[in-house]
């Protein structure tokens, strides 16, 4: 059959949760036993997400091919249960790079190359040859592509992706396209009245560029009145139950079920000219998530102990491989945010009360992580946090730099190796525990690390590790780091506790490391959180969630 394709688009701010309504589709769309792929468009210049930081635009999602992409992508991969390539993220910058190529190398016979057809046709080129890369492991090509254009319609950047849909829809057939724009329905005052007006202009902005939404979502508090969606496909081009009440709701996994209450798989099928399944199971295992997280008893209490603090979307798939965890074990998961620069000495003179707050709000904790990051400010809290857990039993999980501070501070207070550091923070250190990779780049930024999805061997079968992973003395994970424990320290580590259970195939690069004694203090050089999923949580991340459920119940 020919691909299908869905465009997801937004107006009024950002923010909306695009990326919740387009992997929302998808599991629809898969549902009726359809093969779906996503592509999450993002008009900024940058040629991928991997030189920006956390504060900017929320966390690096890493794919298995050591693309460094929007956090939607990992949306997209935990709801559909896919593995998505680096081309799934279109970025201006990748298209400029590659139209300019292409005119250097006089692929365009001396013709002036310009926004409209150049820049156009390379977007529309670059959806319709990634739609149909195989991402559900089977090596079969999908049936639908789901498409989220990142920003707002209207922003100056996205103008050539808008018209190049508008074009697309034409190049495929517009009876092979949808339109489902996102929009907020604010509720202004005490009297309580739907304002469907910004969803009006935004509507009306998209017209004007050629296209018309043929599905509403609009984002509100409460479900959107009958009057409300009434005035609104008055107003915007659409039938009445085309535009969909995407309210709040107890958990994000009611998002899918909620536009199939409304009737959206069946439109999408009237669309799309498909047969509706009457037997699928998908859906139902989506019900049963989600009440399944309703109905959750109990609380563990995880001290996230990181640099990004102030903004959760920093560590947004870390608070997933949580959730996935605590949902597989019946509990709710409370993660407590403590910045880590707060644990430091210094913190106690500068601020006595906030300093007091963040060790009361760590040792109340059942358990502590330390996840990924780059900087120096700071290593000294995560790494008295890593001491903390250590000294008391608490249980432990560092990710990548959480696995270096965890290393840093053994070698320091138990090998007695005073100075001891990484070479990122201090190059003269006497005691390089932690040191930059022979094969990174201390001029390029962009794509210099050790990315994707690489192999690490267990040790022995004794290890907590190959008890997490199942048995499996193999695993591959996802990396994302410019720096490795030194492999000349591992011996005096390894004598005094501190063992390296996963290397690479070479054994030259630690992977692993677990405490001798320890309930449960573990570290990944790689970030397991990327392939966690909400039926299969991530196994280090598990491990974590209940030691310090055992803790709390002992």
């Amino acid at each position: 059959m020919a691909m299908r394709y869905v465009f997801v688009s937004g107006g009024v701010l950002s923010g909306l949760g695009k990326g919740v309504t387009a992997s929302s589709l998808g599991v629809l769309l898969k549902s009726l036993g359809l093969r779906v792929t996503a592509i999450k468009i993002d008009p900024y210049l940058n040629t991928d997400a991997g030189t920006m930081s956390p504060f900017e635009h929320g966390e690096v999602f890493v794919l298995d091919d050591g693309g460094e992409v929007d956090l939607d992508l990992g949306n997209y991969e935990r709801f559909l249960d896919i593995t998505l390539t680096r081309d799934n993220n279109l970025t201006t910058g990748k298209v400029y790079a590659n139209v300019i190529e292409a005119e250097r190398r006089g692929d365009y016979l001396g013709k002036t190359v310009q926004v409209i057809p150049h820049i156009t046709n390379e977007i529309q080129e670059w959806i319709e040859r990634v739609a149909h890369i195989p991402v559900d492991g089977n090596g079969a090509e999908p049936d639908v592509c789901v498409v989220e254009l990142g920003g707002t319609v209207g922003d100056i950047e996205s103008a050539p992706f808008v018209e190049a849909l508008r074009q697309f829809q034409f190049r495929v057939g517009r009876e092979n396209v949808c339109f489902v724009h996102v929009s907020l329905v604010p509720v202004l005052g005490v009297v309580g009245e739907q304002k469907t007006k910004p969803t009006q202009h935004t509507v009306k902005e998209l017209r004007g560029a050629g296209i018309t939404a043929d599905f509403l979502v609009c984002r509100s508090e409460e479900p959107l009145k009958a009057a409300t969606k009434e005035k609104l496909a008055l107003f915007c081009h659409v039938a009445e139950d085309h535009v969909f009440s995407a309210h709040d709701v107890s958990n994000i996994y009611h998002v899918p079920l909620m536009l199939e209450e409304q009737g959206a798989t069946r439109l999408l099928c009237e669309k799309f000219g498909l047969d509706m399944s009457k037997d699928r199971p998908l859906l139902k295992q989506w019900r049963e998530m989600a009440a399944r997280v309703d109905s959750l008893e109990g609380e563990v209490n995880i001290a996230m102990v990181g640099k990004y603090t102030g903004l959760t979307d920093s560590y947004l798939s870390v608070i997933k491989a949580l959730q996935h965890s605590a949902f597989s074990i019946g509990a709710d998961m409370r993660i407590t945010w403590v910045a880590a620069a707060n644990l430091e000495p210094d913190a106690e003179k500068e601020s006595p009360e906030l300093y007091a707050k963040s060790w009361a709000d760590l040792k109340a904790a059942d358990g502590v992580l330390v996840p990924g990051g780059f900087g120096v400010r700071g290593i000294e809290g995560k790494a008295v946090a890593a001491q903390y857990a250590r000294e008391n039993n608490v249980p432990y999980l560092g990710v990548c730099l959480g696995m270096q501070v965890a290393v840093i501070e053994f070698a320091r207070h138990v090998l007695g190796m005073e100075g001891a550091n990484s070479t990122e923070f201090d190059e003269k250190t006497a005691h390089p525990v932690v040191i930059f990779m022979p094969e990174g780049s201390t001029t390029h930024m962009g794509a210099t690390m050790r990315l994707g999805s690489r192999k690490t061997l267990l040790q022995n079968s004794g290890c907590i590790a190959h008890r997490l992973y199942g048995g499996a003395m193999e695993i591959d994970e996802r990396h994302r780091h410019r720096y490795e424990v030194n492999p000349d320290m591992i011996e005096a580590l390894e004598e005094a506790g501190l063992k390296f259970v996963g290397r690479d195939p070479e054994g030259q690069r630690m992977e692993i490391m677990e405490l001798d004694g320890h309930p449960y203090y573990f570290g990944t050089q790689y970030h397991p959180e990327f392939k966690s999923r909400p039926n299969r949580p991530s196994p280090p991340f598990l491990g974590l969630v209940q030691a310090a459920v055992n803790r709390t119940n002992a």
